[in-house]
C-alpha cells in the first residue's frame, strides 16, 4: 500500500535500458514510501541521477544533467549513481550541491538512504561520497550485490533485468569496472517479478542486463533455462532479448525461440566491428565467421525475424582497410538495422596501448558509412512488408497525438494506427492483428489498419 506522499523527487537517467529500468523501479519504491514525482513547475525535495560513462560524451551529458538539477531544484538533495558514480566518485563528489554519491554496489541503498536524508533534510556528504574523497570507492572485484528490476516506467513494455555486470574485459569497454562482475538473480525469482508483470496487466517483457547470456554464474543456472521458465508464465504473450554476444547465443537457444509461445522474432546482437583483426584487438570472443552463422541461423529458422547489430568505428587499430572489410561483411548479412557507435577512448582501459588511432573527422564519415548502410537495410526490411500488405499481431500503446496510436509488430515494425479517439483507452495495452500499409508522413513508421484482436 503506498502512503500518502509527503516529498517530490525528480529523476534523471543516462543511457542503456538497464539504467532507465533501474531508475523506474526506484520510483515506484519511493512512490510507495510517500515521495511522488515531481510535475512540471514544482521543486523536487530529491534529485536522482542515474548515469552512463560508456564515451566521454556521456560523462559530460552525465555532469550537465546534474548541474541543471542543482539550478532547477535549489534545495534538493542530489543522489548520483551509475557508472559514473562508479568510475568517477571523486568528480562526482565535487560537483556542487551533490549530497551522496553511490557506486555499483550501493545502488540497492538508493531508497533507504534517500528516506533517511528526507527525513533528517541532513544535507551531510554521505559515506560513499567521502570515501570518494580519499579515492576509496568499493573495488570492482568486491562488488556482489544484484539489485532486482522490473518495472515498465511509461511504457507499455516491461523491462525485467535479469543480470548485471561483466567478465569479458574487452579492451575499448569500462563496463566490468563501472557494473563489477556477472551476477544475476534466480529463475524462480525472475519468474516471479513476470507473474507479478501479469497481475499488473504487462504483456510484454524485455529481458535486459549487461551480459544476459552469462546468465547464471551467481545461481549455477543457464540462459536457455531461464527463457523455457519465462516463456511457461501464462499470460506474458511477448518477450524480447534487449541484447545477447554472440558466442553466448546458442543454436539451441535460437532453435528455442523459433517455436517458443511468447519469444518474438526479434535478436539484438552486438557485433562492434566485422573484421577479424579488429575483434582481436578487441579481446571479443568470435570471430566474423561465427556471427556469419549464427545470423543465417536465425534466417534459416525464422525468417520473418528483426536482427539488430551494434558496431563501433574508429577504435584504435581501425584502419581503414580493416574498416572496408566491417563495411563489405554487413552488406552481406541479411540484418535489419544497425546501432552505430563512435570509439571514444577511456581512462583504464587497454585499448589505449593500441597502435594507431582515427581522428575524430575519420571516426564522423565512418560513422555516416554504416549509418546511410543501416538505413539501406532497414528501409528494405520494411518494404518488404508493405509491398506484401502482411498480417502481423501489434502491441497497441496510446500517443500523445488524439485518435493516434502506435505499436510494434512481433518482428518489430514499427506501425502507426489512426482509430476512433474514444476507442484508444480500450485498444491501449492490446494485441490486435494489423494489415501494413505504406509509410506515414514522418516516414518512421508504416501506417496500419487494425482487423481483428489476436487473442
Amino acid at each position: 500500500m503506498e502512503k500518502e506522499a509527503t516529498w517530490k523527487a525528480a529523476y534523471f537517467t543516462l543511457g542503456c535500458k538497464l539504467n532507465f529500468a533501474e531508475t523506474s523501479t526506484v520510483g515506484q519504491q519511493l512512490k510507495e514510501a510517500g515521495v511522488r514525482a515531481v510535475q512540471k513547475g514544482e521543486i523536487a525535495d530529491v534529485c536522482i541521477v542515474n548515469t552512463c560513462s560508456v564515451t566521454e560524451v556521456a560523462d559530460h551529458k552525465c555532469r550537465q544533467a546534474i548541474h541543471k538539477l542543482v539550478r532547477e531544484h535549489p534545495g534538493a538533495i542530489v543522489v548520483v549513481t551509475g557508472c559514473y558514480a562508479q568510475l568517477q566518485p571523486v568528480q562526482v563528489a565535487g560537483i556542487e550541491g551533490v549530497d551522496l554519491v553511490l557506486g555499483a554496489e550501493e545502488k540497492g541503498q538508493v531508497v533507504p538512504r534517500v528516506l533517511e536524508m528526507l527525513e533528517s533534510r541532513s544535507k551531510e556528504v554521505a559515506e560513499m561520497a567521502e570515501a570518494a574523497c580519499h579515492h576509496q570507492t568499493t573495488p570492482t572485484a568486491k562488488i556482489r550485490s544484484f539489485m532486482p528490476s522490473c518495472s515498465c516506467g511509461n511504457r507499455t513494455r516491461y523491462f525485467l533485468k535479469v543480470q548485471d555486470g561483466c567478465d569479458y574485459y574487452c579492451t575499448y569497454c569500462t563496463i566490468p569496472i563501472a557494473r563489477g562482475r556477472s551476477r544475476n538473480g534466480s529463475i524462480e525469482s525472475l519468474v516471479a517479478q513476470a507473474r507479478d508483470v501479469v497481475a499488473r496487466g504487462g504483456r510484454e517483457i524485455v529481458i535486459t542486463g549487461v551480459n544476459i547470456g552469462d546468465f547464471g554464474k551467481t545461481t549455477g543456472e543457464d540462459f536457455l533455462s531461464l527463457i523455457k521458465a519465462l516463456d511457461a508464465v501464462e499470460g506474458i504473450e511477448r518477450y524480447r532479448i534487449s541484447s545477447i554476444e554472440p558466442n553466448l547465443l546458442t543454436d539451441e537457444i535460437i532453435e528455442f525461440c523459433a517455436q517458443s509461445r511468447a519469444f518474438m522474432p526479434h535478436f539484438h546482437i552486438p557485433l562492434q566491428s566485422g573484421s577479424d583483426e579488429v575483434l582481436r584487438l578487441m579481446h571479443r570472443r568470435y570471430d566474423t565467421a561465427l556471427f556469419r552463422h549464427k545470423v543465417e541461423r536465425i534466417k534459416q529458422l525464422i525468417p520473418d525475424a528483426f536482427i539488430g547489430v551494434d558496431v563501433i568505428v574508429g577504435t584504435r587499430g581501425e584502419t581503414e582497410e580493416l574498416f572496408n572489410e566491417t563495411v563489405s561483411f554487413l552488406r552481406s548479412l541479411p540484418i535489419t538495422q544497425l546501432h552505430v557507435f563512435s570509439y571514444s577512448e577511456r581512462p583504464g582501459t587497454m585499448a589505449l596501448k593500441i597502435q594507431h588511432s582515427v581522428s575524430p573527422e575519420e571516426k564522423h564519415r565512418r560513422s555516416n558509412v554504416l549509418l546511410e548502410l543501416s538505413d539501406e537495410k532497414f528501409r528494405a526490411f520494411y518494404e518488404a512488408y508493405r509491398d506484401r500488405q502482411e498480417v502481423r499481431p501489434v502491441l497497441l500503446e496510446h500517443s500523445k497525438t488524439k485518435g493516434v496510436m502506435h505499436g510494434f509488430t512481433d518482428n518489430y515494425i514499427k506501425v502507426e494506427l489512426h482509430v476512433d479517439p474514444s476507442e484508444v483507452k480500450q485498444l491501449d495495452n492490446t494485441i490486435v492483428n494489423v494489415q501494413i500499409g505504406e509509410w506515414n508522413e514522418k516516414g518512421d513508421a508504416l501506417v496500419a489498419t487494425v482487423l481483428t484482436s489476436s487473442l
